[in-house]
């Protein structure tokens, strides 16, 4: 009686192993399940969008907002943003100002909604990989971008807009953008006092990179070189 019993439970456990080795073989033999296509007309371009105007590389993601956050396309069309390629930056009133005021993206970034568009800047405008080469009121002076944020840490908001607008040329046009002001602690000043970082006055070949290394940098040839030529 006992060999009949434990005869039956040889045999059941011989069926589930049975079992599991087939479940097992018909799982291998499934193909693999693919992740759905992204589909542009229910989430939009999934390229990112970079915008050159007012300023150069500020990018949006139509994933982000649509994918991650859950917004559908009449969220922003045409309320905020015709939908067509171009049309925001055709219009004289796609700046920060307006956003500012709840226009664009100010409808949704006002600190409340979300971040605000005063704020948090690297998550739109793309850090320039060029160096700035300011030729007012001396050429050439550089300034690095990846110096101060990626090697040293600093954010946007560390020098925008308190020391300098947010603007392509717009120290130059200052009247006051000079080493008197830099020493009284204004734009790079406020920083390089000797005791931040390095003082203005020091070091001074770090930024001033002079006619030769500016055109060494933009390939043109200076009266110099071009005299010896000659």
């Amino acid at each position: 009686m006992r060999e009949k019993g434990m005869k039956k439970i040889l045999a059941f456990a011989a069926a589930v192993v049975v079992l599991g080795a087939c479940l097992v073989i018909s799982a291998a033999d499934q193909p693999a399940s693919e992740a759905e296509p992204y589909d542009e007309d229910t989430y939009g371009p999934e390229k990112e969008i970079v915008w050159n105007q007012p300023v150069k590389g500020v990018t949006f993601s139509h994933k982000l907002h649509t994918m991650d956050i859950g917004l559908d396309c009449e969220s922003c069309h045409d309320d905020l943003f015709e939908m067509e390629a171009g049309a925001a930056e055709a219009n004289d009133d796609f700046t920060m100002a307006a956003m500012g005021e709840g226009l664009y993206c100010g409808a949704c970034h006002d600190g409340s909604s979300a971040f605000d568009v005063n704020s948090q800047c690297g998550s739109c405008h793309l850090e320039p990989e060029n160096p700035i080469v300011w030729t007012k009121p001396v050429k050439a002076v550089i300034f690095e971008h990846k110096t101060h944020s990626q090697d040293l840490g600093l954010d946007c908001e560390s020098c925008h807009d308190d020391l300098f607008v947010m603007r392509a040329g717009a120290a130059e046009e200052a009247d006051d953008f000079v080493m008197a002001a830099l020493y009284d602690g204004k734009y790079c000043g406020a920083c390089h006092d000797g005791s931040t970082a390095f003082a203005s006055d020091t070091r001074c070949t770090t930024c001033h990179i002079g006619v030769r290394g500016y055109a060494r940098m933009t390939g043109e040839s200076t009266s110099a070189e071009h005299d010896t030529q000659h």
